[in-house]
């Protein structure tokens, strides 16, 4: 094991194993160097996250922030805008601002090394919420809404210890919708290359950036009743999203009306969020398209469906999934 000037101990995912393998081949795009196992969990990160783990781990939290947390494509973008509308008293005007701009990505920066690809591509323009997301978020004023999919462990350890408790939002959604959700997401923006196949088996074998899964969930889930943590289902806010938005307004202190609950969810709606451009991702798709930053197209908003996986998975990966599931759910009285 070597340590850097970060707290949690790293391995590098450079071994001869069937995970490494297929994540070296398959999951190396000009933007990636490698990847490291974090911490205990062997939570999966791209080797650039080592030079902003330091940062990362001492980062000042302000008790005023609102964060959404949570695994890849569980549900996130929904779950930002959300929060951000209700947190800023339903400013629909503001929220023509790109999401990334209002609500940054804390680990987009870690998660992205564009140093070599900058310098080839001068045309290549880049926000500072993208080329340096930590300092962004430093300079923002209060009330800050941050996004970050960092397991708990990984989070600040102002947040960790209970030095400060800003408003923290969790978010989950079943295994196999998301690991679906993700593969596609990953093939249009984060430049995977594989079969659907072989990223099933870097999903279940914790392979894939920010995994293992259910780790990152369970450690949410056993702090769902502290007072400065709401955890949130997927599937809940697909079944009836009504609740789900007088929930999240009870938590972040703010009172809607029947009226503004209706006007919210109809902005909420899949075909409102898919055709909204503050919201859709479509311009940076269309930077990985234009730069040749990654081989496959797409859109970042697809289905929104629960039990998508259903028309994606066999049988076999099936049963897979749900044999894994359950061995990590033992003794847990969680379940979607």
């Amino acid at each position: 094991m070597r340590s850097a000037t970060m707290s949690p101990q790293y391995v590098h995912a450079d071994t001869d194993s069937e995970q490494d393998r297929l994540l070296n081949e398959f999951f190396k795009p000009s933007f990636r160097r490698g990847y490291v196992r974090v911490g205990p969990n062997k939570v999966l990160m791209p080797v650039y996250y080592l030079k902003f783990a330091d940062r990362i781990e001492n980062m000042e939290v302000r008790d005023s922030d609102v964060w959404v947390v949570s695994h890849p494509k569980t549900g996130t973008t929904w779950t930002q805008e959300m929060a951000w509308v209700i947190g800023t008293d339903l400013d629909f005007e503001g929220a023509k601002v790109p999401l990334p701009e209002r609500f940054p990505f804390l680990d987009h920066t870690p998660l992205f090394d564009y140093s070599d690809i900058i310098p080839k591509l001068p045309e290549l323009e880049l926000p500072l919420f993208i080329t340096d997301s930590l300092t962004y978020i430093d300079e923002m004023e209060s009330p800050r809404f941050i996004k970050t999919h960092l397991p708990w462990e990984l989070l600040p350890k102002q947040i960790r210890h209970g030095i400060k408790k800003p408003k923290i939002i969790y978010v989950a959604r079943n295994a196999k919708d998301t690991c679906v959700s993700y593969y596609h997401h990953c093939k249009i923006l984060e430049g995977y290359s594989g079969s659907f196949d072989d990223y099933c088996k870097l999903f279940l074998g914790g392979s894939l950036c920010f995994a293992p899964f259910w780790p990152h969930v369970l450690n949410f889930w056993k702090r769902r009743d502290e007072p400065n943590i709401l955890f949130l289902k997927f599937e809940d806010l697909k079944k009836d999203l009504p609740p789900v938005i007088k929930k999240t307004a009870e938590f972040l202190g703010k009172e809607l009306n029947a009226e503004q609950v209706d006007l919210l969810a109809d902005h909420l709606s899949f075909t409102s969020m898919k055709n909204n451009p503050s919201v859709n991702y479509e311009a940076a798709i269309e930077i990985n398209r234009r730069f040749k930053l990654t081989p496959a197209d797409g859109h970042f908003m697809r289905s929104g469906q629960v039990g998508n996986y259903k028309e994606a998975m066999s049988p076999k990966i099936i049963g897979e999934f749900d044999r894994w599931t359950q061995e990590n759910l033992a003794g847990s009285d969680f379940s979607f």
